[in-house]
């Protein structure tokens, strides 16, 4: 699904430390791009396989995208050298406390786990087509947030992506009422349920990010690689365990030796698939980890959306999902408004005081 952990951090002005453009970088830069891009993909196909086979805890499906955190931790020892230079020289200028710090972790932690339980949710309740096309409100609420937290302007081109991924939506709501879910859910369940959770989850990572990049800009006074990769590590610590809490809470783990059994490709093809859907979630976190290094945050969090459009594709072709008029219409609305968002933000990046580092290195190779 389209809330992977990575995406829960600002874009800054400019990435932590200058890379020189060359063919090593470029290289690097398509295999981050192909973790991002092959990492959030397979593991919303496979959240939809689980669904599909007899999978019916969306706290498992919620706890398994950000419990593989752990993961990043090497990369934490190993950047950290490289930025901790610059990271002294920011947290110097009076750095806040830990306390504060850490309720900053803990809120954002929380609301990382609310946003991961109702993407859950409404990928349960409906087809992956439908549910990747609702996601892609996630930009429109980005610009909204971004607007009033973060004192971004909303261009023309933003306007003309918010109208068109509006329009998007509006079309799935209106398509044929004859229309089931996956699961069999009447479409008044589909709509209170299904819709109504992926576009609050929607609303919410994007919020998610908004407050993140005003925590940097208000609270840490700056931006590092580690600084990053500290809020994704602590996010993803505090989210697990809200997630777990309430699996537990619920009463769900007792269910789900149960559901094991009855799992139409059986126990081992279960395990296999829960522990893939980590796998392939932190592989997304890693390439825009990566991204994050060598270009900034803001280009990350664009790449992770780009699997959005993508994903509506590939649902036709493996889950045999119906493709109406009404889909192809909105999945090339949902499209040409990702487009005008994203060369919005490469003008934003292209202007002197956010490209101009990165051109005289281009020039200097």
């Amino acid at each position: 699904m389209s809330a992977p952990p990575v995406d829960h951090h600002p874009p800054p002005q400019s990435s932590a430390i200058p890379r020189p453009i060359n063919k090593n970088w470029w290289l690097r830069m398509a295999t981050h791009i192909l973790c991002v891009l092959f990492g959030q993909t397979a593991a919303t196909l496979l959240g939809r396989l689980y669904y599909n086979k007899g999978g019916k805890s969306v706290w498992l499906t919620s706890l398994v995208e950000t419990v593989g955190f752990p993961v990043l931790i090497p990369f934490y020892f190993h950047f950290k050298p490289l930025t901790y230079h610059q990271s002294t020289q920011t947290n110097r200028r009076n750095p806040p406390s830990i306390l504060i710090v850490s309720a900053i972790y803990i809120s954002l932690g929380a609301l990382q786990s609310l946003t991961s339980i109702l993407y859950s949710v409404g990928l349960f309740y409906l087809p992956l087509s439908t549910f990747s096309l609702i996601s892609t409100t996630q930009l429109a609420f980005n610009a909204f947030f971004a607007f009033f937290l973060n004192a971004q302007k909303l261009t023309p081109l933003i306007v003309n992506s918010l109208v068109l991924l509006t329009i998007s939506t509006v079309l799935l709501v209106l398509q044929s009422d004859s229309e089931e879910t996956q699961v069999g859910i009447s479409r008044k369940r589909y709509l209170t349920l299904g819709f109504v959770c992926t576009v609050a989850a929607s609303a919410l990572y994007s919020l998610g990010l908004s407050l993140t990049q005003l925590s940097f800009q208000k609270v840490l006074k700056g931006e590092t690689f580690t600084m990053v990769l500290n809020m994704i590590i602590y996010q993803s610590l505090v989210a697990s365990i809200v997630t777990l809490l309430a699996l537990f809470i619920s009463g769900e783990w007792n269910d789900l030796q149960g559901e094991m059994v009855n799992f139409e490709l059986g126990k081992m093809a279960y395990l296999v698939i829960m522990v893939c859907i980590a796998v392939a979630w932190q592989i997304a976190t890693i390439g825009g980890v990566g991204l994050i290094f060598e270009v900034s945050s803001l280009f990350s969090n664009v790449i992770s959306t780009l699997a959005l459009p993508i994903i509506p594709i590939l649902a036709v072709v493996i889950f045999r999902e119906k493709m109406n008029g009404m889909k192809v219409i909105a999945t090339v609305l949902a499209i040409w408004g990702f487009a005008s968002y994203v060369y919005q933000h490469y003008l934003d990046e292209s202007r002197p005081e956010n490209g101009g580092e990165v051109a005289d290195e281009a020039s200097e190779t």
